[in-house]
């Protein structure tokens, strides 16, 4: 059989109905619930609702595959995760659409690159191995490390980047022998349907188990003695509500959580560059991201100038329909974050704070679109500053002492990313040294890597992912002693 037949055979129906994925079979529900079009307000299909049976379904079936599956080489499960990247290209095209129309994000830019890149990111998680470590061998005695699967692992995933965050999961999940049960937003759950459905034709059955519905399935999902580690991706306040639920049975937890991300611009930095850098960082995926520049502190002897220059550049961007090839910024997700966000704008106008770009929602238009907003050096203390507001909004702020900008950038409950901006090298990693963050760029932004972990600090999340210390938090450490 050539490639391009191969191919083929690998792929689905996208027109066909939505089903869950449980024990190898795809599972309709009882209830439905509606999924919308952000960019139009109309209903795309109608999603299945699981019900609690099916839930402990999905978990029972993931219990039985596990060790069967633990039992197999790296080699061999890498094969397999292989093969499921050659699956997911095969229907890259129908998931990017897919992507588009339940997210909103431009089909030609970002859910492009979201998609290109989950695919690369599972047949590079698929390359890893846990190898045992040797802590002492001598003529009398061995002591020997070595990584164990934790059993039924369940990951609940959000809505800003479902195909790359649910593979980001699933990928380490299963390469570490573990099995999954997996429950996307309410908001995004298509795509995470649709590559469930995909692993069907590739996993042994109850490998993968894809659930979806609202928060009580999360909570049935998070609450469950046979659930061994939960993986979540979303808001710092959800986060707490997984961390005491996992509590109950001392289960793992993965928490990838909110943002405040300062953005720190020294004197001297070149402002024609860093402008569309920035403006990307802070307004990419329509600012719904959890890392991204959401407060810009730019120093007092150029803020004039990248002010203007900033404004000049969001100008040319049009906020749209993501079908349309034109658009640069789709619009916001959910009803939910789009009220938040009505909120968020009634404040900074409220309180009178200069905006330099933005500031109005036209509510009239059917879809959840925000204007790009750019707020000019608004107080410390206000919510624009103090919150995340997870939209197209950004504040400014004017800085003139090095030691205060640095006290302000660090005078937050999140700590997840940061980058620092300037000329001098040297000078710009003393201060990246300095900011409470999991990661810190310094003259870039945004990079990651297979083998760079990530994890937030402070109220930002608990436990990293990628790297050699993600893949770890899918596993337990086991020790062997031997006496020779």
């Amino acid at each position: 059989m050539n490639v391009q037949t191969l191919m083929n055979d690998m792929k689905i129906d996208f027109a066909g109905p939505y089903r869950m994925s449980i024990n190898g079979e795809l599972v309709d529900a009882a209830e439905k619930f509606d999924v919308f079009n952000p960019a139009t307000g109309e209903v795309i299909v109608r999603a299945p609702n699981a019900s609690r049976e099916q839930v402990e379904a999905a978990i029972a079936a993931a219990r039985a595959a596990q060790p069967g599956w633990a039992a197999l080489s790296w080699e061999r499960r890498r094969e397999y995760i292989t093969a499921y990247a050659d699956a997911l290209d095969a229907n890259k095209e129908d998931i990017i659409t897919l992507l588009t129309t339940e997210q909103g994000k431009p089909r030609h830019s970002m859910a492009t690159t979201e998609v290109d890149y989950a695919i690369y990111w599972v047949r590079e998680v698929a390359k890893r191995k846990l190898e045992d470590e040797i802590l002492e061998d001598t003529p009398e005695h061995i002591v020997k490390v070595a990584r164990s699967p934790l059993g039924v692992v369940g990951a609940i995933t959000p809505w800003n980047f479902p195909i790359l965050l649910g593979l980001w999961k699933l990928a380490p999940c299963l390469i570490t022998g573990n099995t999954l049960v997996m429950k996307p937003s309410p908001y995004t759950p298509l795509g995470t349907l649709r590559f469930g459905e995909i692993a069907q034709r590739v996993f042994p059955k109850g490998v993968v188990n894809i659930v979806s519905g609202g928060n009580e399935q999360g909570v049935w999902i998070t609450e469950h003695p046979h659930i061994a580690k939960v993986s979540f991706t979303g808001s710092t306040a959800t986060g707490k509500k997984v961390m005491a639920a996992a509590s109950g049975t001392l289960k793992r937890i993965t928490l990838e959580l909110g943002g405040k991300d300062p953005a720190i611009i020294l004197p001297g930095a070149d402002v024609k560059a860093l402008v569309p850098v920035l403006f990307d960082a802070a307004f990419g995926n329509s600012g719904q991201w959890c890392i991204a520049a959401k407060r810009i502190y730019v120093h007092d002897s150029i803020y004039d100038e990248f002010r203007d220059a900033f404004v000049a550049h969001a100008k040319t961007k049009t906020v749209g329909n993501g079908m349309d090839p034109n658009t640069d910024l789709g619009p916001i997700q959910n009803r939910m974050q789009y009220g938040k966000l009505l909120d968020m704008f009634a404040d900074v106008k409220k309180n009178g704070y200069k905006v330099a770009l933005g500031g109005t929602i036209d509510e009239s238009l059917p879809g959840n679109f925000v204007p790009v907003t750019i707020v000019d050096n608004p107080p410390k203390d206000s919510r624009i500053v103090r919150e995340e507001p997870f939209g197209p909004i950004v504040p400014l702020l004017r800085w003139t002492d090095l030691e205060q900008v640095i006290a302000d950038a660090n005078d937050t409950d999140f700590g997840l990313a940061a980058s620092v901006w300037g000329p001098d090298r040297e000078a710009a990693i003393k201060v990246a040294e300095r900011i409470e963050a999991g990661t810190v760029w310094v003259n870039e932004i945004h990079i990651h890597g297979i083998d760079i972990p990530f994890g937030g600090h402070k109220q930002s999340g608990m436990g990293v992912e990628n790297g050699r210390e993600g893949l770890e938090e899918f596993t337990n450490a086991k020790t062997y002693m031997f006496r020779k």
